[in-house]
């Protein structure tokens, strides 16, 4: 199974991406078998700010279409939130409406896991709200979210790995459903 995986944010230190390559480890790991992951990284994949004049002048974003396209050649999706003021990062929100012109169902019907974190008590739920709300919308076959709160408290960077063991219970269980047919 080929899994592919992002942080739904261009920082280079994000926690959301410590989250997401923990939760390919635990995949390739035998969560699921016989798990491939991809982990992409938006900086490769940053189109110009979406206006219909550009798509009208030039067409689709050339990165737009090479996110779609990884979508589409990946069995299911793995993707982790970061919140800014309560929504998606202007990147990942810039990339996805240029991704929509080609489709508006991005996620193209791929079984789906939504994360999300932060260092707050509720764990970027705000946007993950928002992504679990839109999810069958947008293509995405959802089969599970969860949200991590307390991200330092909860995580050691230095083995990236979730300390908590109920947080660890419940990424695994999600993650364990991408494999269910």
């Amino acid at each position: 199974m080929n899994i592919l995986a992002f942080a739904a944010t261009t920082s280079r230190s994000s926690i959301n991406k410590a989250l997401v390559t923990h939760a390919a480890r635990l995949l390739e790991a035998g969560l699921v078998a016989d798990a491939h992951v991809e982990i992409i990284d938006l900086n490769d994949y940053e189109p110009p700010l979406y206006s219909i004049d550009r798509q009208d002048e030039g067409g689709i974003a050339e990165a737009a279409q090479r996110f779609f396209d990884k979508i589409g050649a990946a069995d299911a999706v793995l993707v982790s939130f970061a919140e800014h003021n309560a929504s998606y990062t202007a990147a990942f929100k810039n990339l996805y409406d240029w991704a929509s012109r080609i489709d508006r169902r991005v996620y193209q019907d791929k079984p789906t896991v939504m994360l999300s974190t932060s260092n707050g008590s509720r764990g970027g739920r705000r946007v993950l709200d928002t992504a679990t709300s839109t999810a069958p919308y947008v293509g995405a076959d959802l089969r599970a979210s969860v949200s991590i709160p307390h991200f330092s408290k909860n995580f050691d960077l230095s083995t990236g790995e979730l300390t908590d063991p109920e947080l660890r219970a419940q990424l695994e269980a999600a993650l364990a459903t991408l494999g269910a047919r």
